[in-house]
């Protein structure tokens, strides 16, 4: 064998031990675990894209998450507001939906229930989405009542900004 032959065989051992000796990541690092204090913002609510303020909300949420990898997560949402709601991710964003049974009256008295929806992603400074186990995250919190309710052929729809830091 010649001198470069060995030299590029000897590079060749070097590199293929760093690959197989380096730490693959593992299910934990994937998820978003732990407790979060959270807002949505009411002062830049939209009702049906119009803005018209609405009552902030600020709770702490527990998120227990397990993945099979960095895109397939699953896990549960407990808020201290008191529900349980599931979590997952899907196309680079994580999702949590809800059901808020009598969500809002319609004129006559009569509930309609509304279907929450946040959608997350982490951030860093200057709001640039970055990795996921950066300890902030925005978003939004979207509530969607059924087209028909109240007589009204069109839903009700409430975008408020969302956001949560890790605690």
């Amino acid at each position: 064998m010649s001198g470069l032959t060995m030299r590029i065989a000897a590079s060749a051992v070097v590199v293929a031990a760093a690959v197989v000796g380096a730490a693959p990541a593992t299910a934990a690092e994937w998820g978003i675990n732990g407790t979060w204090a959270t807002s949505s913002n009411g002062d830049l609510a939209k009702i049906n894209y119009r803005l018209e303020p609405q009552p902030s909300v600020r709770s702490n949420w527990t998120i227990s998450t397990q993945c099979t990898s960095p895109f397939e997560c699953v896990g549960t949402v407990q808020s201290d507001a008191g529900w349980t709601a599931p979590i997952y991710t899907t196309n680079g964003f994580w999702y949590v939906k809800r059901l808020i049974k009598n969500w809002r009256y319609c004129p006559d008295g009569s509930p309609i229930d509304g279907k929450q929806m946040y959608k997350l992603y982490p951030v860093g400074p200057g709001g640039y989405h970055v990795a996921d186990d950066s300890d902030e995250w925005t978003g939004q919190d979207k509530t969607m009542g059924p087209s028909g309710a109240c007589g009204r052929n069109a839903e009700t729809v409430i975008e408020i900004p969302f956001y949560m830091k890790r605690i």
